[in-house]
């Protein structure tokens, strides 16, 4: 009996092209976990090359055994992204809506309010992109090209598993500059009429959607921001590079006597004054807007002192070349805040600098304290909230560094 041809389902998808590892590029660092692949490591030949930005396709290594499926981008320097290690996995709206479904679970368990990062990028499987949830709204960044292309699917799975009216696209953010994205901020579905509150750690925060920094608020800092309130012990507090008064409001929430809130942005601090209202605590609440370092300056000129400072300043080290200036930065900071605590006073000092690690960032701090004439002991060491989960195989992932620490007379 002669066999038949198998007939192909209408509904069959298309077999994805083949990617594949140089020859003695070893395979073990994916196998164990490791999600990228970089230019250097791939077999870039014509085929390879013209592979639109964002394409799939199944990655194998230098012996033709397939290791999973990889979004691909030719002018990126992580050429590959590890999306699923099954090979046969189908990257549609169902798979989209279970990764969804697994980070909405975690967060649910950790928050008792919907406000937080929800999606943290490959820490939750779904690399490269950030979506932080601020009740019935969201903000997704799409940071690789092959999210940017799926940007409609991901808002549709989104929708679905958290029932969020309104979605935004945040387009910001040097990571997507590296994939080669181009965009604007914009709504995808849903209305904004202007911030949005968000009730975090006694306080309220006011979250600007479509024109506010990173996504709109930083909900890594959220257990810092508690713990440094814990320290006010009902006197006056100095939160330095402000932003929308994560710190300050935190501390007034907390007992603080008064704060004052410092920051280069206009808007941003508008922010945290439409907060502390919202928070009944517009009386003892004051900003002064201009450069960090001159502010520090010249309160110091002033005389005055404060029983707690608080310092989150922006990436200084971004990457590995920026690392020493962006070291001498933070020991700058200690210098300039450390004469601004009183005696027994508290500090805190924050980096989201990936390329500084928590011992290269402890001793600048230290260093930039004593060189103020001040001694200090170490509380305590922060990182970002559980809702920003660690990759195991990427220390980027691990970015965020806060120290505590208390200051002699």
């Amino acid at each position: 009996m002669t066999s038949m041809p198998p007939v192909s389902s209408p509904d069959a998808p298309e077999p994805l092209p083949v990617v594949r590892l140089r020859p003695k590029v070893g395979a073990q660092a994916i196998r164990h976990g490791f999600p990228w692949v970089y230019a250097d490591q791939l077999v870039t030949d014509r085929r390879t090359r013209a592979l639109a930005p964002g394409s799939l396709a199944v990655l194998e290594d230098a012996e033709r055994r397939a290791l999973g499926v990889v979004a691909v981008n030719p002018g990126s320097r992580i050429i590959a992204r590890m999306l699923d290690r099954d090979p046969a996995a189908r990257i549609d709206g169902d798979w989209l809506r279970a990764r969804i479904r697994r980070a909405l679970a975690l967060r649910e368990r950790l928050y008792a309010a919907p406000f937080y990062r929800l999606v943290h990028a490959e820490a939750d499987g779904l690399p490269g992109v950030v979506i932080d949830r601020f009740g019935d709204a969201a903000v997704i960044q799409p940071n690789a090209a092959w999210a940017e292309a799926r940007v409609d699917a991901l808002a549709d799975a989104l929708a679905a598993e958290t029932g969020v009216g309104c979605i935004v696209l945040n387009a910001g953010g040097r990571a997507r500059a590296l994939e080669g994205l181009q965009g604007e901020t914009r709504l995808l579905r849903g209305a904004l009429d202007g911030p949005v509150a968000v009730p975090m750690n006694g306080a309220v925060y006011m979250a600007d959607l479509l024109g506010g920094q990173k996504t709109g608020l930083y909900f890594d800092q959220r257990e810092n921001h508690a713990f440094a309130a814990r320290l006010t012990g009902g006197g006056p507090m100095l939160d330095v590079f402000s932003h929308a008064g994560g710190f300050s409001l935190a501390a007034l929430a907390q007992g603080a006597s008064a704060a004052l809130a410092v920051d280069s942005s206009g808007p941003a601090l508008a922010l945290a004054e439409a907060g502390a209202r919202a928070g009944g605590h517009a009386a003892r609440f004051t900003t002064r807007r201009g450069d960090a370092f001159d502010a520090m300056a010249g309160l110091a000129g002033e005389g005055a002192r404060f029983d707690l400072v608080t310092c989150d300043p922006p990436a200084f080290a971004p990457t590995r070349a920026a690392l020493d200036a962006g070291l001498r930065a933070y020991e700058r900071v200690a210098r300039l805040a450390a004469p601004l605590v009183a005696p027994g006073g508290y500090l805190v000092l924050c980096s989201c600098s990936h390329a500084a690690d928590p011992e290269s960032f402890r001793e600048a701090s230290l260093r930039g304290i004593g060189r103020a004439g001040r001694q200090a002991q170490i509380l305590h060491s922060g990182q970002a909230g559980p809702d920003h989960p660690r990759h195991p195989q990427l220390a980027e992932t691990g970015y965020l560094k806060a120290l505590f620490l208390r200051l002699d007379g």
